[in-house]
């Protein structure tokens, strides 16, 4: 929500990313960030922000309670919804990493079952009758795939298998 809220009160201020940056000492890929939700601000920033839209911080982070003065207390309330709005985006970050993870693992047993599959094979197609064109054609197309496969497939797989060691790495 926070991210939607900077995006439309920004556009509705009729300003860009690049001068909304300029405005607050960050770089234009920080307010892009923020608007994609792939960060937040700190609170200092978020109160900066409120104040170039002319609005509360409490607006910006979706609540619809009162306007509180900046106290002690409401910087408590702002630092903790940044902490749930932080703890939203590790989540979802963690989620992606277990997905490309699981994609990678799929990727790998594939090529192991198409190996074995090629190994059990052992290339009779070769021995078809080519004097049949639809035999042909189909062993045509299972030599050309096996020789593609054979010869990519082991690029890809120590590719999958080092994107999976990264997928397990602490950050």
């Amino acid at each position: 929500m926070l991210n939607e809220n900077i995006r439309n009160l920004r556009k509705a201020k009729g300003l860009s990313q690049e001068e909304l940056a300029i405005k607050l000492n960050v770089v234009r890929q920080t307010v892009s960030k923020w608007e994609k939700g792939l960060s937040v601000p700190d609170s200092s920033l978020l109160v900066s922000l409120a104040e170039e839209f002319d609005t509360s911080v409490s607006t910006l982070l979706g609540e619809t309670i009162q306007e509180e003065s900046l106290n002690e207390g409401s910087l408590k309330n702002i630092s903790e919804k940044l902490e749930v709005i932080n703890l939203q985006l590790v989540k979802r970050s963690e989620m992606r990493v277990r997905t490309i993870r699981c994609l990678l693992i799929i990727v790998c047993a594939i090529i192991v079952v198409v190996f074995i599959a090629f190994a059990a094979m052992n290339s009779e197609y070769l021995t078809w009758d080519f004097n049949d064109p639809e035999l042909a054609i189909a062993s045509t197309l299972l030599h050309g795939f096996e020789f593609l496969f054979v010869r990519l497939a082991p690029f890809v797989f120590i590719g999958s298998v080092i994107g999976i060691v990264f997928t397990y790495r602490k950050r």
